[in-house]
């Protein structure tokens, strides 16, 4: 380990990789309401945050394991269809209360296509946000979709099916959805979500 007079050791955040302090400092200072994503292998976390002196005040939430219980959405609550809708969500309620605009403070982030799923969800619900045209990769519509999982799954169950049943087995036999139709699936929780909120 270091030593010297001049030696500082960065703060615990700072190190563990969650925390840049220095975008942090910015986003504070331009006193504008914060969309954060956060994101775990299995769920997803949209808030928006109001920064005070003692401390910060989430305003709206919404978390990904809302989608099986209100929305219908059975299929795993940790992809990137599963990000936008949450996304979507947190931007309905936020409209509900009145909130027009904030900023995204996205920190360090891992899980980058479902965090940039959420933002585009918040985006996509009528919350104006400040964002450049490149900040989103070109074929994010088609996987916010699931497309991507449907392509997937019909390639396998033609070419390998016991592969096709392995992998797939958590959506066939657990949770009872057809991987072949996730667009559907999507397109009708959304449609719940915009219906509710």
């Amino acid at each position: 380990m270091a030593r010297g007079p001049r030696y500082k050791r960065s703060l615990r955040r700072r190190n563990e990789g969650k925390t840049d302090y220095h975008k942090r400092l910015k986003l504070l200072k331009s006193r504008k309401l914060r969309v954060t994503v956060r994101a775990t292998n299995d769920h997803m976390r949209v808030q928006i945050i109001q920064s005070k002196l003692g401390g910060d005040k989430v305003l709206i939430s919404a978390f990904s394991k809302e989608l099986p219980l209100k929305f219908d959405w059975n299929a795993n609550t940790g992809n990137i269809p599963a990000a936008y809708l949450t996304g979507y969500l947190a931007g309905t309620r936020a409209k509900a209360k009145n909130i027009q605009e904030a900023i995204f403070d996205l920190g360090i982030f891992y899980h980058k296509n479902r965090v940039l799923a959420a933002c585009k969800g918040v985006i996509d619900s009528g919350i104006n946000i400040p964002y450049r045209e490149e900040f989103f990769p070109e074929n994010l519509e088609d996987r916010i979709k699931g497309t991507h999982i449907e392509d997937y799954a019909k390639i396998l169950k033609s070419n390998e099916p016991e592969k096709y049943e392995q992998i797939f087995s958590g959506y066939i036999n657990k949770k009872k959805v057809n991987p072949l139709k996730i667009d559907q699936l999507f397109s009708n929780s959304l449609k719940l979500i915009e219906n509710k909120s």
